[in-house]
């Protein structure tokens, strides 16, 4: 799979978690946030669609307000919930410059996978690894990813190689 594919979240995502990222990715364009989808949805795009309940996103600093003392609180702008569909936000750390890179990308786009990959290892939850699991079984670019993570976070490529084989061992 080349890029991320919106079609095939049809029929696999409820209609109202769209319906929530169409509505949360316009509030963000009209507050001027710079984003790209990430998550469960980003996932279905980029090859191994699954059922998810939210919508997340990565956003550009824009979408923080930073106030005297140290203070930091989200955009009044921003959304937290659409139709009782929770919105989340993450944002690129310190020496992530990497990951905001993808948010050079059109608004409201989704995520690459080597991207999304570096993530979800970062992440290391049960169904981050199912996640890349099922992206490997779906025709992920192995070599691509893994020269991602070899540029921009080395100790993490242990991590999905293990991952690989062990999706191309249930195969």
């Amino acid at each position: 799979m080349l890029k991320p594919d919106a079609s095939l979240l049809v029929d696999v995502v409820a209609s109202k978690v769209l319906d929530a990222w169409t509505a949360a990715s316009s509030a963000l364009v009209c507050a001027r946030v710079r984003h790209v989808v990430i998550g469960g949805l980003a996932v279905g795009a980029n090859g191994y669609p699954r059922a998810t309940k939210d919508v997340d996103f990565l956003v550009g600093d824009e979408a923080f307000c930073h106030h005297a003392g140290g203070l930091v609180t989200m955009n009044p702008a921003l959304p937290i919930e659409v139709n009782g569909v929770a919105i989340d936000y993450l944002s690129p750390r310190p020496g992530e410059d990497h990951l905001a890179a993808a948010l050079a990308a059109t608004p409201g786009s989704f995520i690459d996978v080597a991207r999304l990959v570096y993530m979800k290892l970062k992440a290391s939850r049960l169904q981050d690894r199912a996640d890349i699991g099922g992206l490997v079984k779906t025709g992920l670019d192995v070599d691509v990813c893994r020269a991602y993570l070899a540029t921009n976070a080395p100790a993490l490529v242990a991590r999905f190689d293990d991952l690989v084989t062990e999706a191309a061992s249930e195969q």
